[in-house]
C-alpha cells in the first residue's frame, strides 16, 4: 500500500503516525494492499480556498476528501471476500486534505492533542473516500462508530508494541 504524506502546513506533525493510522485503517477495512492514498496537510489559506471551491462553504475546515477510483470495503458492496484480492486491480483511493490549525482548535475543545485530532481526521477522511457519510443520524452513527473502532484497534496495537502511533 502506498501512502504519501505531504506537509505544506508549516506545522510539525508526526507524519509516521499519520501514515501508520492510515495503513491500519485501510488494512482493517481490507482495502487492496496495492491501493494508493495521498494525505496533504495545508494551512488555513489553502484549506479555505478548497472549502469554498468544492463545498461552497466559507472559511477553513478540518478535513476534505477527494475520492479518485471507486474502491469500497467488502462490507459496502465490494466484490471480494476476506482474504481474497485476486483479480482485483489496485486503485487510487484519492486525497485526504487536513488542516492542522483547525485541528488544533478542535483538539483543545475535545481535550486531546492536535496529533490525536489529526489521526482521527485522517481516518474520517479515509472513510469518506470509501463512501461513508454522516448526512443523516443512521449514517453518522455507522461512520463515527467505525471510525472509533479503527482508531481503538490502531492504538491497542501500538500499546502492544505492534505498528501504531509513531
Amino acid at each position: 500500500m502506498t501512502i504519501e504524506i505531504v506537509n505544506e502546513s508549516g506545522v510539525t506533525v508526526d507524519e509516521v503516525a499519520l501514515a501508520s493510522v492510515a495503513r491500519s485503517a485501510l488494512d482493517q477495512l481490507r482495502i487492496h494492499r496495492l491501493a494508493e492514498l495521498s494525505v496533504l496537510l495545508v494551512d488555513e489559506g489553502p484549506m479555505t480556498d478548497l472549502h469554498v471551491k468544492w463545498m461552497d462553504e466559507p472559511g477553513p475546515t478540518d478535513v476534505l476528501s477527494f475520492p479518485m477510483d471507486e474502491l469500497r470495503p467488502p462490507g459496502m458492496g465490494g466484490a471480494r471476500t476476506a482474504g481474497d484480492d485476486t483479480g482485483l486491480e489496485p486503485g487510487l483511493l484519492g486525497d485526504v486534505v487536513l488542516c492542522p490549525q483547525v485541528a488544533a482548535v478542535q483538539a483543545k475543545q475535545a481535550g486531546h492533542s492536535t496529533q490525536e485530532e489529526l489521526e482521527l481526521l485522517c481516518v474520517h477522511g479515509i472513510l469518506h473516500l470509501l463512501g461513508y457519510d454522516h448526512a443523516d443520524p443512521d449514517e453518522e452513527a455507522q461512520m463515527f462508530g467505525l471510525q472509533g473502532e479503527l482508531l481503538r484497534a490502531w492504538r491497542a496495537a501500538a500499546a502492544e508494541g505492534q505498528e501504531g502511533p509513531g
